[in-house]
């Protein structure tokens, strides 16, 4: 184990088409773990991963469920790698629960399924959406959604990315209102993502209750390495803990800026991500510059 290497995994918005066929044709480990996503969620998962269009993968029930199986299936194509710490973004933080032997792979899938399937209700319940806040100081955007929110159109500060990047969450009205509003107050860009829900706001209370019932159904182990979780950005090892914090960030922001400062703070030095695309080393260039990023090499 190098105490300074840390593996991190990405988030829905990471997928593509083709997505893990290399893994499942060279990796034998990998392969196994791929085929038996597909017994546990009863389709195949991997025809549309493989053969897919991009808007195949854009579904909610496909999309969450496809990243995480990939990312572990390149996980365990490397069994000599063993990180001093681990962290994902959103979706992400479940596969660092693997990696940490938190959870198993078996029980860990029909959890992202579950909460693939949470949320999707819940933006059919609640619409809302999502727009991503360029060039400005993070207490500005906080200060302007509190304000929208106070007035009656939820939005609130939903992933701090990185300085200057800041994406917000809520209702149509609300994220039209504050894009308005933070390009007023010296904004560079707003950005209206093209998701179909406000993830990561209070929109997401009914995905949460529907969240609960499973993850308190599901046996989760002492962490073999910290796990540092986007709800408080502090490295957690005890199950309840994890289990408490799981939950709450379907609705809470995701701190990932200060996630990752955290990590360096605590002697992280090298930031390897494990999973589709590179996301994640380009946001932690942005936070740490000192730091040594890279793709998980199988």
């Amino acid at each position: 184990m190098n105490p300074t290497q840390s593996v991190l995994f990405p988030g829905q918005g990471s997928q593509f088409p083709g997505m893990a066929r290399e893994l499942f044709d060279q990796n034998l480990d990998a392969r196994a773990l791929l085929t038996h996503a597909n017994d546990i969620l009863g389709f195949s998962l991997t025809d549309i991963m493989f053969g897919g269009s991009e808007d195949d993968l854009r579904r909610t029930d496909v999309t969450q469920p496809a990243i995480f199986v990939h990312s572990v299936a390149q996980f365990v194509a490397r069994p000599d790698f063993q990180p001093a710490s681990t962290a994902g973004h959103s979706l992400g933080e479940f596969s660092a629960l693997v990696a940490a032997g938190v959870l198993k792979f078996e029980d860990a899938l029909p959890l992202v399924a579950r909460r693939a399937q949470a949320m999707q209700a819940a933006c059919e319940e609640q619409p809302g959406t999502m727009a991503a806040i360029l060039g400005l100081d993070d207490a500005t955007v906080e200060r302007i959604c509190q304000e929208i929110t106070s007035a009656g159109n939820v939005v609130v500060a939903a992933n701090y990315n990185c300085p200057g990047q800041l994406v917000i969450s809520g209702s149509a009205e609300g994220v039209a209102q504050a894009c308005e509003a933070l390009k007023a107050a010296g904004a560079k860009r707003a950005l209206p993502l093209p998701v179909g829900g406000a993830f990561h706001s209070p929109l997401m209370q009914s995905a949460a209750a529907a969240l609960a019932e499973a993850i308190e159904k599901t046996t989760f182990s002492p962490a073999r390495c910290p796990v540092y979780q986007n709800v408080d950005a502090l490295p957690h090892t005890d199950p309840a803990e994890i289990k408490a914090n799981l939950l709450a960030q379907l609705t809470a922001p995701v701190r990932w800026t200060q996630l990752v400062q955290n990590m360096a703070a605590d002697g992280a030095t090298d930031f390897v991500e494990c999973g589709p695309g590179k996301v994640l080393q380009g946001l932690v260039k942005k936070i740490v510059p000192t730091a040594t990023v890279g793709s998980f090499v199988v």
